[in-house]
């Protein structure tokens, strides 16, 4: 009796003792966090994750949530973009010459927008570009295939999704092609997003002699640190001339055949051709020196002068942000443009879980008489997210702001138009993780008449959307309107 009472006593202590150190883990995590996150929502998202699933929550935090930023590694990525804009600026510092004395009316209305991203390296305002509208990939590949063969000096090329399928392998061999022409190419992949391409499909073009590289090389042991910060651009630029950005990925799954009867995958890109081909140059060189380690002598090659010839007419200002910005320019373009809009918003977008900040602006350009509108997909591929998004719901219906749900496929368009005189087209969905977390990039088009066949694109995709009314989304069970805003609690972590 005496053994059994030790021994029980022996468990008893045991298993205090566990609980001690479980419970001091969990508390030293706790201070971590409320130490490390700079961001309240962030640390209030994994503080309640923390408290409702303790071991899911830790384990959470310490796969994606520690700050894994390398502000060394970054700082000195940030030293070389001071560098490049010196070398190129015998090239660039032209371009925002007279950009503000144009008399351009859509200037004049955006013109703080247009100051208050201005100050990053990339970040300045060229005229005279000639911009064309991509719709899907069966209007973008057709593009970028003519501007690849018809390179003559140089290709280069940075995305955060390129598959091994058919779409990808004739670009890829396209690439190839020209390389043993003597046009120099050089490829970064997001070693996250193209995970699929890091063997074979890299190694036939690096032994064609293209360079390639990938974005911040996922370590297995390290995998789970760099799930985050990942290169979400998806930039082209063609012998310094002809440049492409947007949403639109390489993959075959971007690529509609109506006679399919299978859901479109509706996106945008934009081909842009004029002195804006130069801020994506620059931010190509700024990553690849980031990635591959080598640094690109800026010359007139890359930078060509006769781009001064330019016929276009439409005034473009490339915005880029990420880990390795001062501040979220992206976001502060969003802001800065509802703030003033006069008349109207139209915002579309894959993933809506935007900062308190955005959210204030959308509400508050709604009550103040603009009329704001919102497309996202009716099913997206991410429950979690879609649950998150869906908790905004209501204050925006009650504040006047108009949503609808596409239902013709899945929508992946990140764009947005203003007044039916400023268009946005990117990479940054209208998310939290987009703003603050990737590295990402949108071209903002001063120009009514671009921005007009943004406004007619918009309206022709509400033809396949049904909006949702104030009355109807009042009436949702009580269930899932816990549900969602439960999940929303965690949305800076989604």
């Amino acid at each position: 009796m005496i053994t059994s009472i030790l021994k029980g006593s022996f468990l008893w202590t045991g298993s205090m003792i566990t609980l001690t150190i479980y419970i001091l883990f969990i508390l030293a995590v706790c201070v971590k966090i409320i130490m490390d996150t700079t961001s309240v929502s962030k640390t209030l998202g994994y503080l309640v994750l923390i408290v409702f699933l303790p071991l899911f929550g830790v384990i959470l935090y310490l796969s994606l949530g520690v700050n894994y930023r390398n502000k060394a590694m970054y700082d000195k990525k940030l030293e070389y973009n001071g560098d490049l804009k010196e070398e190129i600026y015998q090239y660039t510092k032209h371009i925002e010459e007279g950009a503000e004395a144009t008399g351009n009316p859509v200037i004049d209305q955006f013109k703080r927008l247009a100051h208050s991203v201005s100050t990053e390296d990339v970040h300045w305002m060229s005229l005279n570009n000639d911009v064309m509208l991509l719709k899907n990939g069966e209007g973008k590949f057709p593009e970028v295939i003519k501007a690849i063969e018809n390179a003559k000096e140089t290709i280069h090329i940075e995305y955060y999704i390129v598959r091994n399928d058919v779409i990808g392998n004739k670009i890829k061999d396209l690439l190839i092609q020209k390389a043993k022409e003597g046009v120099k190419v050089r490829f970064i992949y997001d070693d996250f997003g193209s995970k699929h391409i890091r063997k074979k499909y890299a190694e036939e073009m690096r032994q064609a002699g293209i360079e390639v590289f990938p974005f911040r090389k996922l370590l297995f042991i390290f995998w789970a640190n760099r799930v985050n910060y990942r290169n979400h651009r998806k930039i082209i630029v063609i012998d310094g001339r002809i440049g492409f950005v947007g949403g639109i990925n390489i993959g075959d799954d971007y690529i509609n055949d109506p006679a399919s009867g299978k859901p479109i995958l509706r996106d945008m890109h934009v081909r842009l051709e004029g002195y804006s081909c130069y801020a994506l140059q620059h931010l190509f060189l700024s990553d690849w020196n980031f990635c591959a380690k080598q640094k690109v002598e800026p010359n007139a090659e890359l930078f060509p002068l006769a781009l001064k010839d330019s016929k276009g007419t439409t005034a473009v200002q490339i915005v880029a942000s990420g880990p390795d910005s001062e501040e979220p320019f992206i976001m502060n373009s969003i802001l800065q443009a509802i703030a003033l809009a006069e008349k109207e918003v139209l915002i579309t977008t894959p993933y809506f879980i935007p900062t308190e900040q955005i959210l204030t602006m959308l509400k508050i350009a709604a009550r103040s008489q603009v009329k704001v509108k919102l497309l996202v997909p009716e099913k997206t591929n991410s429950m979690l997210v879609r649950m998150a998004s869906r908790a905004l719901y209501l204050d925006l219906l009650k504040a006047g702001v108009e949503i609808y749900h596409y239902q013709k496929g899945f929508i992946h368009a990140k764009t947005s138009v203003y007044d039916r005189s400023l268009a946005m087209i990117g990479t940054a969905n209208m998310d939290i993780r987009s703003f603050d977390l990737n590295f990402e990039v949108n071209a903002i088009m001063y120009d009514q008449a671009f921005a007009e066949k943004m406004t007619a694109q918009f309206y022709e995709d509400l033809e396949n959307a049904v909006q949702v009314t104030l009355e109807e989304w009042e009436k949702r069970p009580k269930y899932r309107v816990f549900a969602d805003k439960f999940v929303y609690l965690a949305s800076s972590l989604l």
